[in-house]
């Protein structure tokens, strides 16, 4: 009687049913968006995600009542240029349900290439989209007229917006890289807003900063217009744009929480920025500053095991962010920062409980 073959070595079959995972992951990929590199991608995004995927935490976005995952799926990068299915996908498989993007003039592809997961998924997400009203200078005056081009010129982005993404509304419109005071208290915005969302076409007003950031989401607050805030913050502080840096003379964001306090309490939904990217450093520089934030983190927290980029997101998470946004174009990038939002709850049960707003 001819002797059964024995089974693989452990190793051996873990390797051969990983090949296997990479093998189907990448066919399905390329069968369904057409995009040869993006099969690969996928492929290799298998072999290197061995690690089970921890459970995503979600919180209330302030007054929109959508219980919304911490980690945010910001699709302009990683969509501009070409589909990406394999990591939308992977994206709401783990618990992710806020999908942020922008307008073709910034972001060019992203919309469209999100729109044939918007027909699959559309809704169980919370959809945001953004678009420049106005490009002014931070402390320009700004004329009547001024306000109300720039108001028209934002309403009628939000109108090729949907076109992009075959969706009738967003949850959420953006005035994009908000600075200016007068732009974001105008009337002549949210004039603009309040027909959009009486034709159905947005439900939520919400700005993004990443200069003057202070002012404007003090504005924002005055108004009682808007529900969302994309705010550049990190642990250090306020994101400086232009220097790629920390705002010079920034109060460390321990110290900035009576600022974000007013927000919330205004019923603003706070949603982080740019938490890590000063740690990429710039290339003339070298590149990296991985111990940029350490002087901020308590010794227990250096030594969590979490990477530079996880301990900026999960420190953000738990000093007075309902979610952070995080551009990501691999699974394995995926799978770390939601490694890092979950972790968030973790490494800081005291500050989060008495927030007493998470919810797993």
């Amino acid at each position: 009687m001819k002797q059964a073959t024995s089974p693989l070595p452990v190793t051996n079959r873990r390797r051969f049913l990983q090949l296997l995972a990479m093998l189907s992951v990448g066919g399905k990929t390329l069968l369904r968006s057409g995009d040869a590199r993006a099969a690969v991608d996928a492929a290799r995004d298998v072999a290197r995600a061995d690690i089970a995927w921890p459970e995503m935490t979600h919180r209330t976005l302030g007054r929109t009542g959508w219980n919304a995952s911490r980690l945010v799926f910001g699709c302009g990068a990683a969509l501009s240029g070409r589909p990406r299915p394999e990591l939308l996908d992977a994206a709401i498989d783990a618990g992710i349900n806020v999908f942020d993007v922008g307008f073709r003039g910034y972001y060019d592809d992203a919309e469209a290439n999100l729109a044939p997961f918007l027909k699959r998924h559309r809704e169980n997400i919370f959809l945001i989209s953004k678009a420049i009203a106005a490009r002014v200078d931070a402390d320009q005056a700004l004329s009547a007229q001024e306000r109300k081009g720039a108001a028209e010129a934002w309403a009628q982005r939000l109108d090729e917006s949907l076109r992009e993404l075959r969706v009738d509304h967003v949850d959420a419109y953006y005035l994009m890289a908000s600075n200016n005071v007068d732009l974001v208290g105008s009337e002549e915005v949210q004039r603009a807003f309040e027909t959009a969302k009486k034709a159905g076409k947005v439900k939520h007003l919400g700005l993004s900063t990443h200069e003057n950031a202070e002012r404007v989401l003090d504005t924002a607050v005055k108004t009682g217009a808007y529900d969302l805030a994309m705010i550049a913050i990190t642990p250090a502080g306020w994101y400086d744009w232009a220097n790629k840096g920390i705002l010079k003379d920034s109060r460390p964001m321990t110290d900035l929480q009576p600022v974000l306090a007013r927000a919330r309490a205004a019923g603003l939904g706070l949603i982080g920025m740019k938490a890590g990217r000063y740690l990429a450093g710039r290339k003339f520089l070298g590149w990296g500053k991985p111990d940029a934030f350490d002087e901020h983190y308590s010794p227990d927290f250096l030594a969590s095991g979490l990477s530079p980029y996880q301990r900026s997101y999960a420190f953000v998470l738990a000093h007075g962010l309902d979610a952070v946004n995080a551009d990501m174009q691999s699974l394995a990038h995926l799978q770390e920062n939601v490694a890092a939002a979950v972790g968030s709850q973790r490494y800081f049960a005291g500050a989060e409980a008495r927030e007493g707003r998470v919810r797993g």
